[in-house]
């Protein structure tokens, strides 16, 4: 699939990502609405009717809870097995079209637009008001994060806030116990046009996927308010 913009292999991940789909290799998918987001989402204070966008959303339960507060919501999501997963497990009955590059999935103030995230326009989403990114950010690989941020900037209003929430592990050669280092990643990413705030950070336990690795593993739970500078 071809990407705007002079990189033309941002989309080298996308048959991993389908793969992973089709193998049903999705672990990192969450069987509950993130608490995080139901404690911090009010902190945005914006009207029930505010338009929210949510990239790399897959069958995201947070979804229904983003509609059930009154917004209309819009995701955009690559695998249409995930998107067709949504609406079965959500017994929701969604119509669907073709919109330029995507299939436009909608079942009550719910849309999903399936394919790739590097292919939108700000035409494709309508008005946002706000983003919500869990770990959309971090599950790219590194290289092309700054890709990810110059493609929602061209999207969205530039006044358009973001609720972003990450998880985070160790660096490599770290012991699972190990203090984390202070990342920069975020603040090279966003300093130049948004104001960062971290606004809460949880330090937790998680299970490995894999079968093999028995010992739970440290991970920092973040969330971060971004609002563009004026």
């Amino acid at each position: 699939m071809t990407t705007p913009g002079e990189d033309g292999n941002t989309g080298r991940d996308n048959e991993l990502w389908q793969q992973c789909w089709r193998d049903r290799d999705t672990a990192f998918h969450q069987t509950s609405v993130n608490h995080q987001l139901i404690r911090f989402w009010p902190g945005l204070g914006l009207a029930p009717d505010d338009r929210i966008f949510v990239p790399l959303c897959g069958k995201s339960l947070d979804l229904l809870w983003l509609a059930g507060q009154g917004h209309p919501v819009i995701g955009v999501e690559l695998s249409p097995l995930a998107v067709r997963a949504f609406f079965k497990e959500s017994r929701i009955q969604p119509s669907r079209r073709k919109q330029g590059r995507f299939t436009l999935w909608q079942g009550g103030n719910i849309e999903i637009l399936c394919g790739d995230f590097f292919d939108l326009c700000a035409a494709d989403l309508g008005p946002i008001a706000a983003v919500f990114d869990r770990a959309a950010l971090t599950a790219l690989p590194e290289d092309l994060r700054v890709a990810y941020l110059a493609q929602l900037r061209r999207i969205t209003p530039a006044n358009c806030r973001t609720l972003l929430l990450t998880t985070e592990e160790p660096e490599a050669g770290e012991t699972r116990d190990q203090p984390f280092a202070i990342a920069d990643e975020i603040s090279s990413l966003y300093a130049q046009a948004f104001d960062i705030e971290l606004s809460h950070v949880d330090s937790v336990y998680e299970t490995d996927p894999d079968p093999a690795i028995s010992a739970p593993l440290r991970v920092e739970q973040k969330v971060y308010w971004l609002t563009p500078k004026t």
